[in-house]
C-alpha cells in the first residue's frame, strides 16, 4: 500500500512538472504585437484644437488616444498576444497618459527615432496596428490630411508611389517581415491604407467633409470596435503579408518652399531633382527611416 502510495505521488509530481513546462511554453511562445499611435485619426478629432497642448481639448484628446490605445491591447490580448510594444507617435511623442496603461507594456516616447513612428521594432513582432492614422499630404480628402510635416512637405515618396504615414510605418515594418494588420482612422486614412497595403483590417472612426470637419464615432463606440477588429485580425495573422518595397529604395521629397531642397542637395546624397524636390537612394527602408527623420529633425541650433 504503501509502495502505491509513492507511485501516485511521483506521478502526480511529474504531471505538475509536465504541466509547468507545457504553460512556461505557451508562455514562450505567446505573439508580440506593436502599436503606432498618432492622433489626427482618432475618433472626434477636427482640428489643432484637439492636437497639441495649446488646444483646448487637448488633455481631454489625450485620454481618448489613450483609450483607443487601451481597446487595441485588450482585443489583441483577448486573442492570445502576451508582449506589447507601444509607439506614441504623434507631435512631441508625449501625449499617451502612461499611468492608465498596463504595467506589463512598454511605450516608445519623444523624438529623433531612427524609426520614426516605428521604434522599437523588430523581427520578432508577429503583427503591427496603427491607431488614429491619417491620409497622406496629396490625398484631397482627409480630416488633417499631410504626411509627416503639415507645414514643410508637398509629397513624399518611395520607389516612384506617394506614400502616407501609414505606408512609411507599414514599409519598415516589411524591412522585418512584420505585416501591418489593422489601420484605424478616418475614411480616406483607411481607404489609403487599403489601396496600399491590400489586406488589412481597417476600423473607420470617421468621415471626412474636408480638412477640419468630419462626422463621427464617439470614443467609446470606436474603442468598441477597435477592440473587435484587433481581437479577429490576431487570431487571423496567418493571412496577412509583410509590404516589402524593392531594394535600394528610392526617396523623394517634395517640399513647399525651395530652401530646403538647396541646401539639402549640398549633401553628396541628396539630388535635387527639382526646385522643390530632392532625391534620396538608400539600401534599404530603414537607412531611407534615418533620412527623413536627419531632415526632419535637424536643427544648427539644437542643444544640449
Amino acid at each position: 500500500m504503501r509502495f502505491d502510495g509513492r507511485i501516485r505521488r511521483w506521478q502526480a509530481l511529474v504531471g505538475c512538472l509536465l504541466l509547468g513546462s507545457q504553460t512556461l511554453a505557451a508562455q514562450s511562445v505567446q505573439p508580440k504585437l506593436y502599436i503606432s499611435a498618432d492622433m489626427e485619426g482618432l475618433a472626434g478629432v477636427v482640428t489643432g484644437e484637439q492636437l497639441g497642448p495649446g488646444g483646448f481639448e487637448y488633455e481631454r484628446f489625450r485620454e481618448f488616444m489613450t483609450q483607443e490605445v487601451l481597446a487595441a491591447i485588450r482585443g489583441a490580448r483577448a486573442a492570445g498576444v502576451g508582449e506589447i510594444v507601444i509607439s506614441d507617435s504623434h507631435g512631441n511623442g508625449q501625449n499617451l497618459l502612461l499611468e492608465l496603461l498596463p504595467d506589463d507594456v512598454t511605450v516608445v516616447r519623444s523624438w529623433p527615432r531612427p524609426l520614426m513612428m516605428m521604434e522599437g521594432l523588430d523581427s520578432t513582432f508577429m503583427g503591427a496596428v496603427l491607431i488614429g492614422y491619417h491620409a497622406g499630404t496629396t490625398n484631397p480628402d482627409g480630416v488633417r490630411a499631410h504626411t509627416l510635416s503639415s507645414a514643410n512637405l508637398a509629397d513624399v515618396r518611395v520607389n516612384g508611389r506617394s506614400v502616407p504615414e501609414a505606408g512609411l510605418s507599414a514599409a519598415i515594418a516589411g524591412e522585418f517581415g512584420v505585416p501591418v494588420l489593422v489601420v484605424t482612422g478616418d475614411d480616406a486614412a483607411v481607404a489609403e491604407a487599403q489601396t496600399l497595403l491590400g489586406r488589412v483590417e481597417t476600423v473607420e472612426v470617421k468621415w471626412n467633409y474636408g480638412f477640419h470637419s468630419a462626422r463621427t464615432l464617439t470614443p467609446a463606440a470606436a474603442a468598441r470596435l477597435i477592440e473587435e477588429r484587433v481581437a479577429a485580425a490576431v487570431r487571423r495573422r496567418a493571412e496577412f503579408r509583410p509590404w516589402r518595397l524593392e531594394r535600394p529604395v528610392t526617396l523623394d521629397v517634395r517640399f513647399k518652399s525651395y530652401r530646403p531642397s538647396q541646401l539639402l542637395a549640398y549633401l553628396p546624397q541628396v539630388e535635387r531633382t527639382d526646385a522643390h524636390s530632392i532625391r534620396f537612394i538608400g539600401r534599404d527602408m530603414l537607412e531611407v527611416s534615418r533620412f527623413l527623420e536627419f531632415l526632419l529633425s535637424y536643427e544648427v541650433g539644437l542643444q544640449p
